[in-house]
């Protein structure tokens, strides 16, 4: 059993708390059951799982423990502090794994581009992402200012959307090159194009922004049209994570997706 915070392992694990040394290690730390179940699902090996002693007696987090071990995965139990030391969540779940980032190959000529403009809160980027993998959305870009895809808070958010569909980090200039043929959408509070009356079985972008900093000038140049949800008179604006879902679920709705 890990007792030491000055094991290595363990220093790794703390240290990808911090987004360099995420981006560095390219490793990401995913906590809990459900992750860990979505982790076992794909074809990537994490590095090492930590548990607990008594995450054992789970029988869904002893099942896991028992799948990485046959795929050869180191998985070591460590002592209680250390899990605390480790792990984002304030009760931490008892089970935890660093895995390589996901590379998912963006489809060769997508037809439906979710693109997230400076949105900087890690649980609306989460809980967008998780919406996104669920409406059958093709890919993601993610503009320059967006939050980081693998903050803690967006993986868990996410809930398994960073190995269901591809998620880029892009500048705007490749953002454009993808999207240069294709009409683009910006999602604002008011406009005089409601959601309903969009034509969303033709190739599309639709940009989704910070309802807290609005569009940024570089998506308001992008956008070729705008489109809105209207609302009682006096709700100035909805969450981005709620809009992005009434938006995504009609394009879903009009493609019959699912």
């Amino acid at each position: 059993m890990i007792t030491s915070l000055s094991n290595e392992k363990i220093k790794l694990t703390r240290a990808l708390a911090r987004r360099r040394t995420r981006h560095q290690e390219q490793r990401f730390i995913l906590e809990g059951v459900r992750l860990l179940d979505e982790l076992v699902r794909t074809n990537i090996r994490p590095d090492f799982v930590l548990h607990t002693r008594a995450v054992v007696e789970k029988p869904e987090a002893a099942a896991l423990l028992q799948a990485f071990n046959t795929r050869r995965v180191p998985c070591y139990p460590v002592a209680d502090q250390v899990m605390e030391a480790c792990a984002d969540t304030v009760t931490p779940s008892g089970l935890l794994a660093v895995a390589p980032f996901p590379h998912l190959p963006p489809p060769a000529h997508p037809t439906w581009t979710l693109v997230v403009d400076n949105m900087r809160t890690p649980g609306n980027l989460g809980t967008l992402l998780r919406t996104a993998a669920a409406a059958g959305t093709a890919q993601v870009l993610l503009s320059p200012g967006t939050v980081d895809l693998y903050h803690p808070q967006v993986v868990r958010g996410g809930a398994g959307a960073h190995f269901r569909i591809p998620i880029l980090q892009c500048s705007w200039q490749a953002i454009g090159e993808q999207l240069k043929d294709t009409d683009v959408w910006l999602a604002t509070a008011h406009s005089d194009q409601p959601y309903t009356h969009v034509d969303w079985t033709q190739p599309l972008g639709l940009v989704i922004g910070s309802e807290a900093h609005g569009a940024t000038p570089e998506a308001l140049a992008l956008s070729t049209g705008r489109v809105s949800i209207p609302m009682a008179h006096a709700v100035e604006s909805l969450n981005a994570a709620m809009a992005a879902g009434i938006l995504l679920f009609e394009i879903a709705r009009q493609r019959r997706a699912f």
